[in-house]
């Protein structure tokens, strides 16, 4: 739990920083393919390449590909159609997709989850905002995608660390990176935009921030602490990240927002982690029983 809270304080500030300082002067995919170059750098020192099996270093690269390979694309393109809060709102439902995907990986279904996290996703929700663009439904779609790749990945490196829990998650972290720089090096070859490669002093500064501390840090802990808690937990920390994300958003950048209703949206969240551990302790039960 420790991990996820930290991480979601690193990436509240990820969401304005693509979106106010990246998206629209600086291709897509020259930004993923440094983010995801810089995060692979530091994780080589610590790689094994000797004494891991291949299945296990092909399953962490697949799974890389997936959660940031492919959902820093989607994500990215989403910010031209849409406000940093908008993508941001857009992710209310990612607990939905946690939920779904760790529990279809257990081949298990526990329905109270479902309660917690909708109403966490509920709680989200309940943050709005007004003159969405038009381009929303597209938008939409992308932070979609992008979601349902963030959930499957963390939900597949979960279930698959705790079938090798006598291996360190540095030693074989280094090839999640790998894994997504495959697909980042094959979308900037095939589709970036020649124009806009020339970042400015900040923006090559964001970069950095985002490769090094947010993508190589962060997913680190992030998907380590995933292995920590249960998947109700998981979820609904997803979610954590929505009025995280909203706050620097109002406060660094000065949009304007309800604050009531960001409070009310951030209670209901943690009232819904609260009922979790409630439902948590009823399934313990069962389980002894």
């Amino acid at each position: 739990m420790p991990y996820l809270i930290l991480v979601t304080l690193l990436w509240a500030f990820s969401f304005s920083l693509i979106g106010e300082v990246l998206a629209g002067q600086v291709d897509s995919y020259f930004a993923v393919l440094i983010r995801v170059v810089l995060a692979s750098l530091v994780f080589i020192p610590f790689t094994k390449f000797r004494g891991i099996q291949t299945k296990l270093k092909l399953q962490i690269m697949l799974i890389g590909t997936i959660q940031i390979g492919l959902m820093y694309i989607f994500l990215y393109k989403s910010f031209l159609f849409l406000s940093v809060p908008e993508v941001v709102l857009f992710t209310v439902f990612t607990p939905v997709y946690v939920t779904l995907f760790y529990d279809g990986f257990k081949k298990q279904f526990k329905p109270l989850y479902l309660v917690s996290t909708g109403l966490a996703v509920f709680g989200a929700y309940i943050i709005r905002y007004q003159n969405i663009s038009e381009d929303f439904i597209t938008g939409f779609l992308m932070v979609q995608a992008a979601s349902i790749c963030f959930a499957l990945g963390q939900s597949a490196y979960k279930k698959v660390m705790e079938s090798h829990t006598q291996i360190r998650h540095r030693d074989v972290f280094g090839y999640f990176h790998f894994g997504a720089l495959i697909v980042s090096v094959i979308s900037f070859l095939l589709f970036a935009n020649p124009e806009k490669l020339s970042p400015s002093l900040i923006q090559w500064g964001v970069l950095i921030w985002l490769g090094v501390a947010a993508s190589g840090l962060g997913y680190f802990l992030w998907n380590k602490g995933a292995c920590f808690v249960d998947a109700g937990v998981l979820a609904i920390m997803n979610n954590a990240l929505v009025p995280a994300g909203l706050l620097v958003n109002l406060i660094i950048w000065g949009k304007t927002s309800n604050y009531f209703l960001l409070l009310l949206g951030s209670a209901v969240i943690g009232l819904s982690l609260y009922l979790h551990y409630y439902f948590m302790k009823l399934y313990n039960k069962k389980k002894v029983s």
